[in-house]
């Protein structure tokens, strides 16, 4: 049997995948993770709070925390973390791999911060100084932080100039032109008149803070191997093929001259709706406690036809259900369950079978 590398991209908000043999790309895609998670839970705890108000015989509990934990992530990290492992296993279930990659970041900050944690590896060879180039970058979101200019080769900027005992950490260095470097000489970021920069660079990325708390994490509970996001670069460039999650994943799996396949876009759906809603005649709010038969993104057959439910009223019983063109009102003793929307949807980005490649009818 032929050896299957798994490599996943893996993000804040996107994760690539990419599964390669020696000769072909089986199956790749993108999957767009959700980031409505802080919000909801503000709104579960006002919604907690002000039912707990309203229980004035309620013991006061001071000591029922719960974050204290070893190992714990706030639930937004918790989510994204749980995403990456569902996705893994659910790829794991459709294909036989064999060795799983994962790309934990682009940059490792430990490292730049003190490059001997782990060797002087990272301060020789031909890597010398590219994972701080591709931080900054993706920091300054390449701009330059001076003129803002786009589309011109970008410099290493040391905010307080090393000529005035200016530090090599990253919170002293930002991106320029090289015009705006030569102007600015030997002085500060804010003699030279933009104060603001010193305080984007003392700013911590967040989805740089999010890889860096759950990489070992992730690879560990994954069973995986790990790289980081410099090398990805490197390899990419080497191949000419554009910054995509879907390309970056190809690479990290060890793809070169494979044959590639139509990638999936995977969107998340929230099954349960804990929401307060008011009925039409202006009654008070109340909760929804019944689970409806079909909610939006479920499948239903009529008619020997395929249908996705897009909406629901009359309590549940009639459905809203949508089919290329078809759009109709239906109830739902007329429709039978497919499949439930929930969790990780794959929907092709390409729908015609590649020739030298694999079907996307042929991966279920």
């Amino acid at each position: 049997m032929e050896t299957i590398t798994l490599g996943i991209d893996s993000g804040y908000k996107h994760i690539g995948f990419s599964a390669v043999t020696d000769n072909k790309e089986l199956i790749s895609g993108e999957v767009v993770i959700r980031t409505d998670i802080p919000k909801l839970n503000e709104e579960k705890a006002m919604y907690r709070r002000k039912k707990r108000n309203k229980l004035w015989y309620r013991k006061p509990r001071f000591m029922n925390r719960g974050n204290n934990k070893e190992g714990w992530f706030a639930p937004s990290i918790e989510h994204k973390l749980e995403t990456h492992i569902r996705l893994i296993e659910k790829l794991k279930r459709i294909l036989p791999v064999s060795n799983t990659v994962i790309e934990v970041a682009s940059f490792d900050t430990q490292k730049m911060k003190n490059p001997e944690i782990s060797g002087i590896e990272y301060q020789q060879g031909e890597l010398q100084g590219y994972e701080i180039r591709e931080y900054l970058l993706e920091k300054f979101h390449h701009i330059c932080v001076y003129c803002s200019k786009t589309g011109v080769p970008l410099e290493i900027e040391h905010l307080t100039p090393r000529s005035r005992d200016g530090p090599d950490t990253v919170n002293n260095l930002a991106i320029s032109c090289h015009e705006c470097n030569q102007k600015k000489n030997n002085l500060t970021a804010e003699e030279f008149g933009y104060p603001e920069v010193r305080k984007r660079a003392l700013i911590t990325m967040r989805d740089a803070a999010f890889m860096n708390t759950v990489r070992w994490k992730l690879t560990q509970l994954a069973g995986s191997e790990h790289t980081l996001g410099f090398i990805t670069k490197k390899n990419r460039i080497s191949l000419s093929l554009d910054k995509t999650h879907v390309n970056d994943a190809f690479v990290i799996a060890g793809g070169t001259v494979q044959i590639r396949t139509s990638p999936f876009t995977i969107t998340q759906r929230r099954r349960n709706n804990r929401s307060i809603q008011t009925n039409r005649k202006g009654f008070r709010p109340s909760i929804i406690r019944k689970r409806y038969a079909f909610q939006p993104g479920d499948m239903v057959l009529h008619d020997h036809e395929r249908f996705s439910v897009v909406g629901m009223h009359n309590y549940g019983k009639s459905i809203v259900i949508k089919g290329g063109e078809k759009k109709m009102d239906i109830n739902t003793k007329k429709v039978k369950l497919v499949k439930y929307g929930k969790g990780l949807q794959f929907a092709p980005q390409f729908l015609p079978t590649l020739s030298d490649g694999v079907s996307l009818g042929e991966v279920r």
